[in-house]
């Protein structure tokens, strides 16, 4: 994938306009975000429509894009997870978001959210997210991963992790405020 600079780029002249820019930032993301699609929407072809849906987002919404905010990749990212999660919860209207708008923000920003620490350069990275990631607890962590990259309510989750649902809440909720503490350090 190219360097952040050169997708911020990509994405500043696409906000231009630039089909060619636009091209290149396809070509460069398109994987990665399908990647993330597919974990959470199950199947090739509604991860392909996502895919396409948030690329038109992208196309319409690159001006909207600010460096300080974020690292590019986090911002197509969300773009194309907030489009997974609206087609899940068309077909699942009980798919629900965290209750808590900080943590919300954090884990599904997007052009209009502000996330913890984004001047923190260890947030603009995936693989900082990873690392953090590690830090988990192996609860907190599969619950979180339950939740955000496959769409499960805190419901599913307690069903699939076999743990009483005020304990599931407690590990997404304990593992968001770990996850933004060690993003930020």
């Amino acid at each position: 994938m190219a360097d952040p600079q050169q997708l911020a780029q990509w994405i500043a002249d696409t906000a231009q306009g630039d089909q060619r820019a636009f091209q290149q930032l396809y070509k460069a993301t398109a994987p990665h975000l399908y990647g993330l699609l597919l974990r959470i929407l199950k199947t090739e072809d509604k991860a392909a429509d996502a895919l396409q849906d948030a690329f038109v987002k992208i196309w319409q919404k690159a001006g909207t894009y600010a460096p300080e905010r974020g690292a590019p990749i986090t911002w197509l990212l969300s773009i194309a997870r907030y489009r997974a999660l609206d087609l899940l919860r068309r077909r699942r209207p009980e798919v629900a978001l965290p209750e808590d708008a900080d943590m919300e923000a954090l884990v599904l920003a997007d052009d209009n959210a502000n996330g913890p620490a984004l001047d923190n350069e260890t947030m603009q990275s995936l693989s900082a997210i990873q690392k953090c990631m590690k830090t988990l607890q192996t609860e907190q962590r599969q619950s979180l991963l339950f939740a955000y990259y496959d769409g499960m309510t805190h419901t599913e989750i307690s069903k699939k992790m076999d743990a009483p649902l005020g304990t599931v809440k407690s590990w997404v909720r304990r593992g968001l405020t770990r996850l933004r503490e060690c993003l930020a350090e």
